[in-house]
């Protein structure tokens, strides 16, 4: 941490947010850690660079940018609290308050893993991304720097993570500032929409093309362009397809493939249409895939990337340099956190300017040929000027050749020098005929090139509404253009018509290059969903097949065999043909139906039990009673009472008799009469009124019920 980053540790800005400690720092901003002492609540704190303070454009914007993402309440977006100016004696700071995210970023993620994670994390990331995408776009507002350094990770709850995006319409401040102008292209080059680097439009589709970006490096551990340069990296993008995932990683599913190359193509037309359409496909290719949910881990933050230290020597020789008093010197404030590359103004020098790096600059190292390293990508702002002439020595017309090398003259010395041999004479007639030819052979080649790179490359997409498949295939492949056919339902057009094209007919594309051909696949009809599947996967489904999946307590019903919260069915059932975007509703179990108690009593205790559990209760055994009128060990009543509704698989109390039946000891002997008694554990008392010592009568009489403990009475006769 240096001064700069030191210097507003402490402060208290505007009187209520503190700063505490500088978590990272970039060219546009720092960010802190920070306290609302009025709320007693963590937050971050984003302070812009000192040289926007001063531009009112800029702190407009910023402050509109920041009323607009305030709006977004998502839980996938960083929530934005408050932000300000604050007159600093330093100069005035204009900050944002936000969410504090207690984790670390994607970028340190993929570090930690190496550069690419499995296909179940990357899902568990990128829905959650595109979602706050979606709800972003929902609310008219676009990301523009869509990257790893945005995603943040972070801890929620006791156990839980979330994934979140961050610095929603920052971008777009920055680019109204007066420290920047129309010419300059700003973003991350990586992730940049080809539309951004030619015309700086940024729309739903852009954020829908650098999520596909972003999707395609956790899959596959790097990004898919690389150069000598920024500019070289955004010419990529504009002029190259970005290759199927698979090509670098082999195994990754086929459908995966297509998806990450349409989100990611080059005519913003022919990608999703916004967050929401993107999300949507990805649900659906989750359900189809049957790909599983994980957690995602909370990542440490991490200030390590792939840097090496550059030696004082080299900073003093580098800062010796002086550029040509007509040149306009290039500036960087390189950063590992994704911080700002800026190429200022209109006009590249003349003589390459090297950069000055402070005295603790890092320089990149190399990585493999092919390959952009996947490691911390800064937002950079680029000259679409400089581009515009990359473009023009790529695609400029051929070469005549190369002019041969300029030797220089021998160096002769010595005793066996001798002069040179006298020159012949000059035929200038045959030069100027040469020469002529020449130029003829120049004016052709150029002219011929000038009509390849204007005209002749391309091709005209024709008209194919209403024709069958094959017919707009053929027609397609007259004007060498390769068709890739899509089917949508439609509510009016039979299966297998042209719809449309993207582009559209009369649009002018390469020649070969795919054209997507939209064809009807008829009236969408309820897709089959087995019964005890869960609500997502229902729904993911009805999404899927461009339907609208409802839901509705009063629709649900008890079921004996599916699960509470589980599907029972679809209605109207799976097959029937709807309209787009119909509603299908979907039947969820609300587990078995509520049932009474039985009555038991007089029940044997395994009769009672075999009753209720057949019912789906849990029996229980509670305190034994005494009743009359129930033999010992048989069930006189339960707990809740017999009537009671209860839902399946509550306890219900069993109440069994304690009584004991009083055994009849009519002429038995005072000894047996008392040995019979006591084994019940009752008491016998006698009274002897002569005779024989044999019992001539009882109370309670024999059969009784009787509590346990009871005296018998018995008369004996000596």
């Amino acid at each position: 941490m240096d001064e700069r980053g030191l210097g507003l540790i402490g402060a208290l800005l505007e009187q209520r947010y503190r700063v505490d400690a500088l978590l990272a720092r970039g060219g546009m901003s720092s960010v802190y850690r920070g306290l609302d002492t009025r709320l007693d609540r963590r937050v971050a704190i984003k302070v812009m660079d000192a040289r926007f303070a001063d531009d009112q454009t800029f702190v407009d914007r910023f402050e509109r940018e920041a009323r607009s993402a305030a709006k977004i309440h998502h839980p996938n977006v960083v929530a934005v609290h408050d932000q300000g100016v604050d007159h600093h004696p330093g100069g005035d700071l204009v900050y944002l308050v936000m969410e504090l995210v207690d984790g670390g970023t994607l970028r340190d993620l993929l570090t930690a893993r190496g550069g690419a994670i499995d296909l179940p994390l990357a899902f568990a990331i990128v829905e959650p991304v595109v979602s706050a995408l979606a709800a972003a776009h929902r609310a008219g507002l676009v990301h523009r720097d869509v990257k790893p350094e945005n995603v943040l990770i972070g801890h929620e709850g006791e156990h839980g993570t979330t994934v979140k995006v961050g610095d929603f319409g920052l971008v777009r401040a920055v680019a109204s500032a007066g420290t920047t102008s129309s010419s300059i292209i700003l973003g991350t080059v990586a992730y940049l929409s080809p539309e951004q680097v030619t015309t700086g439009n940024a729309t739903s589709r852009g954020d829908v093309y650098s999520a596909g970006i972003l999707l395609y490096e956790m899959l596959t551990g790097v990004t898919p362009y690389t150069g000598d340069n920024p500019l070289s990296i955004a010419y990529r993008h504009v002029n190259d397809d970005v290759p199927a995932p698979a090509l670098t990683v082999p195994g990754l599913p086929p459908a995966l493939d297509e998806l990450v190359v349409r989100a990611t193509r080059r005519d913003p037309a022919a990608r999703p249409a916004d967050g929401a359409a993107f999300l949507a496909e990805l649900q659906a290719l989750r359900a189809h895939l049957g790909i599983p949910r994980v957690g995602v881990p909370v990542p440490e933050p991490t200030l390590a990337d792939r840097t090496v230290p550059v030696s004082p020597v080299e900073v003093e020789r580098a800062r010796s340099w002086t550029p040509p008093p007509s040149s306009d010197a290039m500036t960087s404030d390189a950063t590992s956190d994704g911080g700002v590359l800026e190429i200022a103004d209109a006009t590249r020098p003349a003589t390459p300017v090297p950069a000055l790096p402070a005295a603790n600059a890092t320089i990149v190292r190399q990585i493999p040929a092919g390959f952009q390293a996947a490691g911390p990508q800064g937002t950079r702002a680029m000259l679409r000027a400089d581009l515009d002439q990359l473009s023009a020595q790529e695609l400029g017309p051929p070469s005549l050749g190369t002019p041969p090398p300029q030797l220089p003259p021998p160096h002769l010395s010595g005793p066996m020098m001798m002069p040179p041999p006298p020159r012949p004479p000059v035929n200038r007639r045959g030069r100027i005929v040469l020469w002529s030819l020449v130029s003829v052979l120049v004016v052709a080649l150029v002219s011929t090139g000038t009509w390849w790179f204007v005209d002749g490359r391309w091709s005209t997409v024709p008209e194919v509404t209403g024709l069958d498949l094959v017919t707009a295939q053929e027609k397609l492949a007259d004007s060498d253009l390769r068709a890739e056919v899509e089917r949508v339902p439609d509510n009016t057009v039979e299966a297998g018509v042209a719809l449309r094209t993207e582009p559209a007919s009369g649009n002018d594309v390469l020649r070969g290059e795919p054209v997507r051909l939209i064809v009807s696949s008829g009236r969408p009809k309820v897709p089959d969903v087995r019964e005890g599947a869960t609500l997502a996967e229902a729904q993911d489904a009805v999404r899927a097949a461009h339907l609208n999946p409802a839901t509705d307590d009063g629709i649900n019903e008890y079921h004996d065999s599916v699960d509470k919260g589980r599907v029972i069915r679809l209605d109207p059932a799976g097959g029937t043909p709807m309209n787009l975007n119909e509603r299908v509703e979907i039947v969820v179990s609300k587990g078995p139906e509520p049932r009474p108690v039985p009555d038991l009593r007089g029940k044997s205790h395994d009769e009672a039990f075999a009753e209720l559990q057949a019912l789906g209760f849990e029996p229980v055994d509670l305190e034994p009673q005494y009743d009359a009128a129930v033999p010992g060990g048989y069930v006189i009543g339960t707990d809740p009472a017999a009537g009671t509704v209860l839902e399946v698989g509550q306890k219900v109390g069993v109440v069994a008799s304690n009584s004991i039946t009083v055994p009849d000891l009519g002429g038995k002997s005072a000894d047996e009469a008392t040995s019979i008694v006591a084994g019940l554990g009752l008491q016998l008392q006698v009274q002897e009124i002569g005779g024989r010592n044999r019992v001539l009568g009882q109370n309670p009489a024999a059969s009784s019920n009787v509590p346990p403990g009871s005296v018998i009475i018995v008369i004996t006769t000596i």
